[in-house]
């Protein structure tokens, strides 16, 4: 569907303002059909069911000026540490905003995306307590401090919709920034709770700002002198452009982006267990995360039992929609994301690769909504374009290989570098795969990452990193002083 409103779209409900200065269009505004507004369509049916206000100009300056104003107010990790109880308390909007606007199933929303927001917002807290601001390097009173860029325009994507926001809004927070936010237009509402949730924890005015918008509004927001730095998660393509806007400034950017992550499988894995894992971690979200696992590179030797406990895995998976309790997965976020996996998924026939599970159309008895079947191809070749590109759905493409070093080189084909994922029990192999693997981020045999590890990736994924410390220095710059009198 367009997502310009139509005639028969102006009946809609507007999406409710949380009330308060923190989201702009302001609350007066809000209603004023005179104002730019994008239709928002539900996952589950493809019907319209509301429509969102979107800020332009003005509302960027206003964001802008209030945010520099803001700038030193208020006791950053005082809020920070009241900031997950208040989310906590908020759980069940959150889940189920999360659920409409981008249909993720409402446990996995409850579970998932919820428990990581606050997984975050707890590990940048501990970070900032245990790293002091200034850092002694010589003595003689030479120190390093690190203090704030100032105020840092955060532009999140609509698959994780609240773990996105607090990952940016905890870094920059910690560093002592004045945030505006930019959720995406298919997942406002979290963000719109979440503002709520800052003036609970008793954030100053100013200091956060949600700006309810579109791609104008990213663009105008990263272009803007105003800024001191830009945080970005979401497409390549987009995220070209946005460090564009802002190099034009001489803004640095922080860029989290796609991915087509490679999850390697050697002859001394637990092969059942490494093939269950495996086809969770591209199918979950329904197949909607950047860090996907969606290629399994397969030893030669394992590669045909390999494919069959894939086809056979797949099968278990079932669509379903959001609101059904248990596990399963969720429609696609849109029609034009539903379109793009049926256009891999009919390349992939035509490029020549082997459908062993899925394949094209919707999931059977679902009726309307935006459900691909979860989909595995077997034989996909370097030469096809599902090994390259990133599909963002449920579509997994396994190929084997002969020799440790096959298997790096073709993990490191195609100029993506977000994550890596190594089945082995060798601890020699697990080192030496974890060096030349040319990503930001590898797992060994299933281990998640610890709470606080640094995410982000190299090449056409992007460059900077988020959690943590590191999530926090991103926010801010590095000044040396020497000279300095003991006090």
């Amino acid at each position: 569907m367009d997502d310009t409103l139509t005639p028969d779209a102006a009946a809609l409900p507007v999406l409710p303002h949380p009330g308060g200065d923190a989201v702009l269009p302001a609350p007066a505004a809000w209603d004023d059909p005179a104002l730019p507004r994008l239709v928002l369509e539900d996952p589950a049916t493809g019907l319209p069911r509301a429509v969102l206000p979107l800020a332009r100009g003005a509302e960027v300056e206003t964001a802008i000026r209030r945010a520099r104003a803001a700038i030193g107010t208020g006791d950053p990790l005082a809020i920070l540490a009241r900031l997950t109880g208040a989310i906590e308390a908020r759980r069940e909007d959150f889940a189920r905003a999360i659920s409409q606007d981008m249909g993720s199933p409402i446990d996995f929303a409850r579970s998932k995306q919820v428990d990581a927001a606050c997984d975050h917002l707890r590990a940048t807290l501990a970070a900032a307590r245990d790293v002091p601001a200034a850092t002694e390097i010589a003595p003689g009173g030479h120190e390093v401090a690190h203090e704030p860029l100032g105020v840092a325009a955060l532009i999140t994507p609509w698959n994780w919709p609240l773990n996105q926001v607090a990952l940016k809004v905890g870094g920059a927070l910690a560093a002592g920034c004045a945030m505006i936010l930019k959720p995406s237009e298919r997942s406002t509402g979290a963000a719109l709770i979440f503002a709520e949730c800052m003036a609970a924890a008793g954030a100053p005015p100013g200091l956060f700002t949600v700006l309810a918008g579109d791609g104008e509004t990213g663009r105008l927001l990263a272009a803007h002198p105003g800024i001191d730095i830009v945080s970005f998660t979401g497409s390549t393509a987009v995220g070209q452009r946005i460090a564009a806007a802002a190099g034009a400034n001489l803004v640095p950017a922080l860029l989290e982006l796609g991915g087509k992550s490679a999850n390697l499988l050697f002859g001394d894995c637990d092969l059942p267990l490494a093939v269950k894992q495996g086809v969770a971690h591209c199918f979950r979200n329904s197949g909607q995360s950047c860090n996907a696992a969606s290629r399994m590179l397969v030893t030669r030797d394992l590669y045909d039992r390999a494919v069959r406990l894939a086809a056979a895995e797949a099968a278990e998976w079932q669509m379903g929609p959001p609101d059904r309790p248990g596990p399963h997965l969720g429609p696609l976020v849109s029609q034009a994301q539903y379109d793009r996996v049926q256009a891999h998924i009919a390349t992939a026939l035509a490029e020549g690769a082997r459908l062993v599970a899925g394949g094209p159309g919707r999931a059977p008895g679902l009726g309307a909504g935006w459900y691909p079947r979860p989909t595995v191809f077997a034989d996909v070749t370097p030469a096809m374009r599902l090994f390259h590109e990133e599909v963002f759905g449920p579509v997994l493409a396994i190929t084997p290989f002969d020799t440790e070093a096959e298997a790096v080189a073709l993990a490191n084909e195609g100029g993506y570098g977000l994550a890596g994922y190594v089945q082995t029990a060798d601890p020699a192999r697990q080192r030496r795969l974890a060096a030349r693997l040319r990503v930001g981020m590898v797992q060994i045999n299933g281990r998640s990452r610890a709470e606080g590890a640094p995410f982000g990736g190299v090449g056409r994924s992007g460059y900077g990193r988020e959690a943590g410390i590191w999530g926090i220095r991103a926010f801010q710059s590095v000044k040396s002083v020497s000279g300095l009198d003991p006090l």
